[in-house]
């Protein structure tokens, strides 16, 4: 059997053994680069630090995200007072795990830690692998600057003195798990209780990181209490710790804390739970109606409960059995039992409550289903830390908030992602194996450092991870490596070459545990995990494709071709494909990790519980400067090329030209096709030239065949195009690698706005089949907060995030299409006007809307009490603007938009107005008395008698399209669909909010609600 010494080589930084005068950091050429980033909604400066250094080949938005969320701002020793270099960041993290290691006993020669110095370092600077963000945060503060932070009652397991103990200080080890599942009994106070799970949630919230825990065990509602009486049940006590977490989330950090909720289909409050978050989904549209601002953040969000949890259902086999059945058998139940009381006990209709869920996932994306039973047949300890196999404190009950990490209660894991695309030689049309494998070797070195000199947010956190010592590696940027190899996400070769990398690093990653475990010891549970964790490793090896007849001559049950204890077939990878596709190189990899893991294991043990997950990388894959994160499809065919001197420059998605090229297509051809997805067509309409641009599709480009298209499908349409990848291409990716990882899945399926609950059902029963573990469906539009979209009566979206400067401004032309006038028509004579009073706080306003003879709004002034203040003077221009832009036919209802949830004082409760009651700022208030000229009170608190939304009076222009014909004859068409609000960036209050496995990612700053 190998050593760990095998692991201690140079891969990449063989030049040094060359030029010994030379470092790691002399390989790469470096900039200096300015960082300025601003909030998006008020222009206040977010960071602007100057004369910053890179390795070149960084773009600048890397440069950005890497200098502004994780460059030490303060208590750093040098001129500046915090790092400034990359070298810096990269010395002091890898200089820890050095350390680290070399304190483990695994590092045991000053050449081996030379050596693998210098190979983290290259390898991080080259953009090839990344922690996850905590690292970043933490890691190396006090061995590099002597910052080391006061007791911030962070624990740690001591081996000689063989417990738990307080950490001395916040620095000195680091925090570097991202990922934690916390258990709770039910009980009131005391250890895992209800009153503790406040605290215990508070502490890692305010530290940034995700808690995910599974709340069966409390008592249902009217269950009766010890001391007499009955409980308030289950949904009280989760809308508290909801409070809890949007107070936390609001007093200080800068993203909304990340959580997860699980709950057990046989619990007496299920159908409470399934339909909580689609009631109050529900309730903040009725609040927008009423003019509250119905942003992410905004006051009807937080008005309302469940908004600062993802929720999921722990659904049992038993139980999808019986939704199987529905069509034979509609009348099948299941009980819903009592914790402790079995008076609450009572049947429910499968059926109910599965309608229930499928409802509520396709109102509002929550619940999702998390399939209790295939989680733990694939639990690598379920004898957990006392023996008792199976025990409820034992199993698999929940994961962390994003859903990729998966295991005991109490417990966590620190992750790292691989950027697997860098090692793709696109001239030899060769994928790097050796050098794949090398990254996977360091980078479990890296976190299982991070575990001996780590410190946990609780005691049992501290005792569990050390006892299991659960390490999450995971890939980023597959998209691309896909498209340059010409294969479609949605296909079969996509699928196998996926799962054949990861259950490559997977089973890599077990070997090299198992070498840390010859030199250093398993981890301490090992033992009485061995004949459970052995079947685990097995499955996954037969998954592979591995055949185990070598394990033993004799021809035991344990060993032959059938999954164990299982009750479905696994995908396996399909090494037929690979051969065919000429990556039998891979195929042989694939078996070979998992030959030496199982080899190796059964020898000596594992380190490591767990070993890979797939997170959703959402900040590190842009410091990775990835085009895709994690393993989900391009959002986009453009990307926004950030520039040094601000703004964006909007390309082509990279990934493309190259793919063409692989695809045969000639330099001319490629041009053309490109051109193409961003074209500018001139167009002269009734006297109007402008240029139309076809917002970013592929599908229709000169020279591109039909067989090419799938290559280029993304998760979404993109622009006006109609393609996009099916919902059953992210469920088969999914479930193609399940099987090959430790963990589980962050991943989200795509539907369009169009999809009905049918096609929930059949998309989740799918998965169920297939082996997923979990999942998150997400239809179109199915939140009031979301990224702004347009819908039309065709129902295609207009997605404005997607679009650059001048492709807004190429809609904005294009919705003038027909519209007769190109001049200012200033009116003349005698108006007649309509004056709206109203009070905000003391401050009188009064606007008078003119009109005219033909109806038409013509001019707006609002007037105010306070002679000769600046508001006044602000009243004044803001009349002479608006007016300005109606005489030159500015749609008033365009107008209304644009002022429409604006927020500064004076705001508040309104008087002296009918209908109006509420604003956020005097420009909201004019916004609302538009709509209301236009016969548009959706947005007001009080509306006229008999007012119908749904057939809004003759006069209104709120509801339509205006659209003027040659002879000047104003047409009107209704707009179906509602007005949906953008979801904005909780850092950087930009609205290029997208989804990322199932938690969100800003495309401008980095900033995720998840864990990576």
């Amino acid at each position: 059997m190998d050593s760990i010494k095998s692991l201690f080589k140079r891969y990449y930084t063989k030049e040094l053994e060359i030029h010994s005068d030379k470092t790691v950091y002399d390989l790469f050429k470096w900039k200096k680069v300015d960082v300025f980033l601003k909030d998006h909604k008020t222009d206040k400066v977010l960071v602007d630090m100057k004369e910053l250094e890179f390795p070149e080949h960084y773009s600048q938005n890397a440069c950005d995200i890497i200098a502004s969320k994780y460059f030490r701002k303060a208590g750093v020793p040098s001129e500046t007072g915090y790092e400034n270099s990359m070298r810096s960041i990269a010395d002091r993290m890898v200089n820890f795990w050095c350390q680290s290691l070399k304190d483990e006993g695994i590092i045991k020669t000053e050449e081996e830690a030379s050596i693998f110095y210098d190979e983290a370092v290259y390898t991080l600077l080259n953009q090839m692998y990344a922690p996850n963000s905590p690292q970043w945060f933490n890691t190396g503060l006090a061995q590099s600057y002597g910052i080391k932070g006061t007791k911030q009652g962070h624990f740690y397991f001591d081996e000689k003195e063989g417990k738990v103990v307080e950490s001395s200080d916040n620095y000195s080890r680091t925090q570097a798990s991202a990922c934690f599942i916390l258990s709770i009994e039910d009980k009131l106070l005391g250890p895992h209780s209800i009153s503790e799970q406040y605290v215990t949630e508070t502490k890692l919230f305010k530290g940034g990181s995700g808690t995910g825990t599974n709340f069966s065990r409390i008592r249902g509602k009217g269950e009766k209490l010890s001391g007499g009486g009955v409980s308030s049940g289950l949904m009280s006590f989760l809308k508290g710790l909801d409070r809890n977490a949007g107070a936390i989330k609001s007093g200080g950090t800068t993203r909304r804390a990340a959580k997860m909720v699980c709950l057990d289909v046989d619990h007496p409050e299920i159908m409470d739970f399934i339909t909580w978050k689609a009631k109050e989904e529900n309730k903040v549209r009725a609040l927008g109606k009423m003019g509250y601002d119905i942003d992410i953040d905004g006051e009807a969000y937080e008005t309302v409960s469940g908004q600062n949890s993802n929720n999921s259902i722990r659904f049992s086999d038993y139980f999808m059995k019986k939704v199987e059945d529905l069509e034979k058998k509609s009348d099948e139940t299941i009980d819903l039992k009592g914790r402790v009381d079995s008076k609450v006990n009572k049947t429910a209709k499968v059926s109910d409550i599965w309608e229930a869920f499928n409802s509520s996932a396709w109102n509002c994306a929550d619940p999702a289903p998390q399939f209790d039973d295939t989680f733990n047949a694939w639990h690598t300890c379920p004898a957990g830390e006392d023996g008792v196999v199976n025990a409820d404190y034992n199993k698999i009950n929940s994961t962390n908030p994003c859903g990729e990490y998966a295991f005991l209660d109490d417990s966590s894991c620190n992750l790292a992602s691989i950027n697997i695309y860098k090692f793709y030689d696109v001239n030899t049309n060769k994928f790097d194996v050796e050098g794949y494998l090398h990254v996977i070797g360091l980078t479990q070195l890296i976190l299982e450092a991070s575990i001996h000199w780590g410190q946990f947010p609780t005691a049992d956190i501290a005792r569990k991870t050390y006892l299991f010592r659960a390490t999450g590696l995971g890939v980023a940027n597959i998209a691309s490596l896909f498209m340059v190899m010409g294969y479609p996400y949605d296909s079969e070769e996509a699928r196998t070459l996926a799962a054949a990398l990861i259950g490559t690093l997977t089973g890599y990653s077990y070997y090299v545990s198992s070498l840390m475990a010859k030199e250093v010891g398993s981890f301490a549970k090992f033992e009485i995990n061995k004949p459970h964790m052995m079947r685990v490793i097995r499955n996954h090896a037969r998954a592979a494709g591995v055949n185990l007849d070598f394990l033993s001559k004799a021809k035991d049950a344990r060993f032959n071709p059938e999954f164990e204890g299982l009750n479905y077939e696994p995908i396996k990878v399909d090494h037929e494909n690979l051969n065919r596709e000429g990556l039998n190189y891979i195929s042989s990899a694939l078996k070979d990790s998992w030959v030496k893991a199982l080899q190796s294991g059964s020898e000596a043990g594992f380190r490591n519980a767990q070993v890979s997950v797939i997170a959703p990388t959402g900040t590190i894959s842009f410091a990775m400067d990835c085009g895709a994160t994690s393993i989900e499809p391009f959002f986009s065919h453009i990307v926004y090329k950030k520039l040094s001197g601000g703004g964006f420059m909007t390309i082509i998605n990279p990934v493309i030209t190259i793919a063409l090229k692989k695809l045969g297509y000639t330099k001319d051809q490629i041009e053309d096709i490109l051109n193409y997805v961003l074209e500018k067509e001139t167009v002269n309409e009734n006297g109007f030239s402008y240029e139309k641009i076809l917002d970013g599709k592929i599908e229709g480009a000169p020279h591109l065949k039909e067989e090419h298209l799938p290559i280029f499908d993304t998760s979404n349409r993109c622009g006006s195009g109609e393609r996009y990848i099916a919902p059953m291409g992210h469920v088969l990716m999914v479930a193609a690698i399940t099987p090959l990882i430790s963990g589980a899945i962050s991943k989200t399926v795509n539907l369009p706005k169009t999809a009905t609950v049918e096609d929930f059902k059949k998309v989740i029963l799918s998965s169920w089949k297939h082996g997923v573990k979990g999942i998150t469906l997400y239809r179109d539009s199915s939140k009031a907060a979301q990224p702004l979209n347009t819908s039309l009566g065709d129902n295609n979206d207009t997605k404005l995030e997607n679009l650059t400067y001048q492709q807004l401004l190429a809609k904005t032309r294009e919705l003038q299409k027909g519209v007769k006038y190109s001049r200012r028509d200033k009116p003349v004579g005698i108006r007649q006007g309509t004056t709206h009073p109203a009070q905000i706080d003391d401050v009188k306003i009064y606007t008078t809307v003119n009109r005219r003879q033909n109806g038409e709004i013509s001019e707006i002034y609002i007037t105010t009490d306070r002679e000769g203040t600046i508001i006044t003077g602000l009243l004044n221009s803001l009349s002479k603007s608006i007016s300005v832009m109606l005489q030159y036919h500015v749609a008033p209802q365009d107008i209304a938009r644009m002022l429409r949830g604006q927020k500064y004082e004076p705001y508040g409760f309104v008087q002296k107005h009918p209908y109006i009651k509420y604003v956020s700022s005097i420009s909201d208030l004019i916004s609302k008395v538009i709509d209301i000229e236009l016969g548009d009170f959706s947005r007001c608190q009080v509306k006229p008698e008999n007012y119908n939304e749904d057939t809004i009076g003759s006069n209104t222009e709120a509801a339509v399209d205006s659209l003027t014909s040659k002879d000047g004859e104003v047409k009107t068409k209704k707009v179906d669909g509602e007005r949906v609000y953008g979801s904005t960036c909780s850092t950087c209050s930009s609205t290029r909010m997208v989804r990322n496995g199932t938690c969100m990612v800003c495309l401008d700053c980095g900033s995720t609600t998840g864990c990576s």
